[in-house]
């Protein structure tokens, strides 16, 4: 293809992906896309219904059915994402939903997943938050889940396990689940559907040790276990209700109205639960606004239904509104997007971040609709610089806010993390209960690449004590093999693009040793089609290196824009790229992906963002065009 025909197939490309975009656009100017998890969260949304004994909507229980049995995998269980391996959890939920539905025990799909959760040593293998969705249905004892007593919330602060030394998901689920497993309610259960099948005869549970745990701290925090389990029924009662009460508190505190405790499924159904328990009824103001919070996560189609464990929206429209100024011609639908962005930000409520930096302002953004307490890091940068971007003057006193809240939650170590600053409290993730090792919010390389960006485009200085602080914890947290490790998307090549349009933003110079090195990792890594892939795989504990997968139109664009921020946009992968991004596109101007490319907690939990593959590869051809053409104003260097 000559240049001529290469510009016009260029051209070609980003309007189609800019009409299909602009067509999704709210009438209130904002976008939001699906945000798809596994099994778990739609088996434990049909297993809700049922603890609370409430009367269930059987089409939107059949839906869910057809959603459940489609994505059973060829193992006969299900994975924690498209294409991933068997995970004990997972196949438990869905199979005890699946009956609850009415599917058939002796069903060819019910078999294949007995069979496989058996010969795993069957269901007390799952891991905690299973076997307590388990004992709560008076399925196994609550002696096979680690002991969390309620009392936890009147400790002091200065306490090594406090909840303000956990990150913010950990908290708010944690806390209603305090009351839970201080009351131990019985589902009700009314369909009277049991699992006996599922447990092996004189069966334990699973190991006590996860596997990322230290030993000398597992052995601790075991021997507190079995001490809490022994004291529990001595424990004053007057002290356990003072902090059943105090749970109670600090949750209705926290409601977020209709959209939840935390806005996240887990700690929602956990709240709703908790006020089932203390004698609320479902007309209660606060357990029903909090029921209602459930049901808005909810996705029902024609044919089929799941529940999201949460939704994206200013995320989304933030992410949509830097494509589409890079795509250009597009600025009155820009305009309405930023306008209902900036009505989002939160600047009266001082959310639990100021137990550690009680002296910042607030002034970020979250990654819901609403989220006041748990407004965060990456979403306030990208806003902002979107805000920046667009109209500085228009936007000013949003973006001053934004940038005092962002550098106010800067960590010690130079990083940033999502949620809160300086949370390293890591011999936590040791305790029996964090058997998914992802109890805590450190500062990482993606949100710090982007904290970066955000502060060099408002004007920082390389030599700003923040930036300067920032670049050296990108120096260090570089591996050796010249990646960076992607905590909130799959997984170095998401990482790498993050800590690059940083460092692109400082101005480092493309001769640089590390940006040499990570543009080496991308283009060894770009597969022989032309795009780029990795699998949810590359988190497990014992990686050794990239291992090759089938290309994904969002990684592909992040591996681009990646290279064009180390100064590659003439290399040939990068062309190569392009082309296959070209290729990808549908007829309807978008692109198709079934891969997951969201880490939510690693080695536990995956998202598969509906949105990335529609925007990011538009975003990526419009950079290149951009860049190919000298338009470099069109281009925002900090993403």
């Amino acid at each position: 293809m000559n240049q001529v025909d290469n510009t016009i197939a260029v051209e070609a490309t980003i309007r189609g992906a800019t009409k299909a975009l602009l067509d999704r656009q709210k009438d209130d100017g904002h976008w939001v896309f699906e945000l798809e998890a596994d099994a778990t969260i739609p088996s434990e949304y049909v297993l809700l219904v049922h603890h609370l004994a409430e009367t269930p909507n059987l089409e939107l229980e059949r839906k869910i059915g057809v959603y459940l049995r489609r994505i059973q995998c060829d193992h006969g269980g299900w994975a924690l994402y498209h294409g991933g391996a068997f995970d004990i959890s997972a196949t438990v939920k869905a199979y005890f939903a699946l009956k609850m539905i009415g599917d058939d025990v002796d069903a060819p799909h019910m078999a294949r997943a007995r069979e496989a959760i058996l010969a795993r040593g069957g269901a007390l293998k799952a891991n905690v938050f299973t076997r307590i969705l388990l004992a709560l249905y008076g399925e196994t004892s609550w002696m096979n889940v680690p002991t969390v007593p309620v009392e936890l919330i009147l400790l002091p602060r200065w306490f090594p396990i406090h909840l303000s030394k956990m990150s913010y998901w950990a908290r708010t689920v944690i806390v209603p689940l305090l009351v839970l497993a201080a009351k131990k309610p019985v589902a009700r259960n009314p369909r009277d559907v049991h699992v006996p099948e599922l447990f092996v005869p004189g069966g334990t549970a699973a190991a006590k040790r996860a596997p990322h745990q230290s030993a000398f701290w597992s052995t601790f925090f075991g021997a507190l276990d079995w001490v809490l389990k022994r004291v529990e029924p001595l424990w004053p009662r007057k002290l356990r209700q003072r902090a059943i009460d105090r749970c109670v508190a600090w949750t209705t505190e926290r409601l977020n109205g209709e959209d939840g405790l935390g806005a996240i499924y887990p700690a929602m159904a956990n709240s709703v639960m908790m006020f089932d328990t203390m004698g609320y009824a479902p007309d209660h103001p606060d357990r029903a606004v909090a029921r209602r919070s459930v049901e808005k996560l909810l996705v029902v189609k024609d044919d089929e239904a799941y529940c999201q464990p949460c939704v994206s929206p200013i995320w989304d429209t933030a992410l949509m509104c830097h494509a589409l100024m890079e795509a250009r011609d597009c600025d009155a639908q820009v305009a309405k997007a930023l306008e209902w962005l900036e009505g989002r930000q939160v600047l009266t409520v001082k959310g639990d971040w100021a137990e550690e930096r009680p002296n910042v302002r607030p002034g970020g953004w979250a990654f819901q609709y609403w989220n006041d307490y748990y407004p965060d890091l990456d979403d306030t940068a990208v806003v902002a610089m979107a805000l920046h971007r667009f109209d500085a003057t228009r936007h000013a006193q949003a973006i001053a806010r934004g940038r005092e809240w962002v550098e106010g939650l800067q960590s010690k170590n130079g990083g940033w993390g999502a949620f809160d600053a300086d949370n390293v409290y890591y011999y936590l993730n040791n305790i029996p209960f964090a058997d998914h090792g992802a109890l805590l919010d450190p500062p990482t390389d993606d949100v710090t690449g982007r904290c970066i960006g955000l502060l060099m485009q408002l004007g920082a200085g390389a030599d700003d004590s923040h930036v300067k602080a920032a670049v050296d914890f990108l120096r260090n947290s570089q591996l050796r093999d010249g990646s960076w490790f992607g905590r909130w998307g799959v997984n170095y090549i998401y990482g790498t693009w993050s800590a690059l349009a940083g460092l692109n933003a400082v101005g480092l110079s493309c001769d640089e040793r590390m940006i040499r090195r990570a543009a080496a990792w991308l283009v060894g890594i770009q597969n022989e089609d032309g795009g780029w892939g990795e699998s949810c795989d590359s988190y497990k504990l014992d990686y050794g290196g990239y291992e090759r997968a089938p290309s994904a139109a969002s990684q592909t664009a992040w591996a681009l824009m990646g290279l064009m921020a180390a100064g590659e946009v003439d290399h040939p992968a990068v062309a190569r790229g392009i082309r296959y991004l070209k290729d990808a596109q549908q007829s309807d101007g978008l692109w198709p992906e079934e891969t997951y490319t969201g880490g939510g907690f690693p080695r536990v939990f995956y998202l598969r963002y509906h949105g990335y593959a529609k925007f990011f590869p538009a975003w990526a051809v419009a950079r290149y065009r951009n860049l190919k053409s000298g338009n470099s104003r069109q281009v925002a260097h900090g993403l």
